[in-house]
């Protein structure tokens, strides 16, 4: 059975693409901790992040190092926060959080409640900083 990330990256489930290639793909949480919060998923259905082969995981992280670039660019920050959760979806994926007040990974918290305006607007604006940077 796919995973919902694998129907998200067939385009069966909606989402706010901020960023693709022909192995990875990247979206905006839809549950942000904060604004710009992305994860980055395998096209690969793996249910472990170290299941994956060597070169496919070091690619998966170059690919996120290039996302969390363009959403630098975007989403004034002290850095971008990088987490290897995995226990919500059975599909690899990495969460690339802007830290702006430096406490903002804490996924038992309160999530932002953002519009789906704001999202549709926060995702475009990463998906052409990742275009201009690649």
């Amino acid at each position: 059975m796919s995973s919902i990330f694998t129907k998200i990256i067939k385009g069966e489930i909606p989402s706010y693409k901020v960023a693709e290639d022909e192995h990875f793909y990247a979206f905006l949480d839809i549950n942000p901790l904060s604004k710009g919060h992305t994860l980055v998923v395998p096209k690969q259905e793996v249910d472990y992040i170290f299941d994956l082969d060597d070169q496919y995981l070091g690619a998966l992280h170059i690919f996120s190092k290039k996302v969390s670039k363009a959403i630098s660019a975007v989403i004034p920050s002290k850095r971008i926060g990088v987490v290897v959760y995995g226990l919500d979806v059975p599909h690899a994926h990495i969460h690339l959080i802007p830290l702006i007040e430096g406490n903002e990974i804490n996924f038992n918290g309160d999530k932002l409640k953002l519009s789906t305006e704001q999202m549709a607007e926060i995702a475009k604006r990463i998906l052409t900083a990742f275009l201009i940077k690649n």
